[in-house]
């Protein structure tokens, strides 16, 4: 044991074990970008392993550490907009289906409160109970923003 109410290493490493392919889609659905998606895990990770002593409740290790994952993401988010971007270099390429790139150019579209949603819901795989207590909103709220951001996203993607 971490400590009187932490959790035990050996938990903590099943349970990223289980979930990195989730925690990865969460980042990427925030970031965009694979390498900085990888990066935020991997802090991410740490993160939860060095506070893992300071979990109250070892039951709900998987929302906490989801919770730093996001919060890692904001914390690129908010150091990319200091950077200054500059053009794609020529031999970057993206080889994306057309489908799947329309999909994510909607989904980055959508208004951060809808995008936070359908990313953790259809990215991460989270139920609405875990989503709202992730983001920390009523239940409600999640479902109704679910419907309007598939609403928007069907248009899109229609047109």
């Amino acid at each position: 044991m971490l400590g009187a109410k932490g959790i035990d290493k050996k938990s903590y490493i099943s349970l990223v074990t289980e979930n990195k392919e989730m925690m990865y889609r969460v980042a990427f659905g925030y970031l965009r970008n694979e390498t900085k998606a990888l990066d935020a895990v991997d802090e991410a990770v740490y993160l939860g392993y060095v506070h893992s002593h300071e979990l109250k409740e070892p039951k709900f290790l998987k929302t906490w550490l989801t919770r730093i994952l996001i919060n890692e993401c904001y914390k690129i988010l908010r150091k990319d907009k200091r950077e200054v971007i500059m053009e794609l270099l020529p031999e970057e390429t993206y080889n994306i289906a057309d489908d799947s790139l329309s999909l994510k150019l909607a989904v980055q579209n959508l208004p951060e409160d809808l995008r936070k949603i359908i990313v953790l819901r259809y990215f991460g795989g989270y139920t609405i109970s875990e989503t709202a207590e992730i983001i920390e909103i009523p239940e409600g709220t999640v479902a109704t923003r679910t419907r309007k951001a598939l609403g928007i996203l069907r248009v899109e993607i229609s047109e």
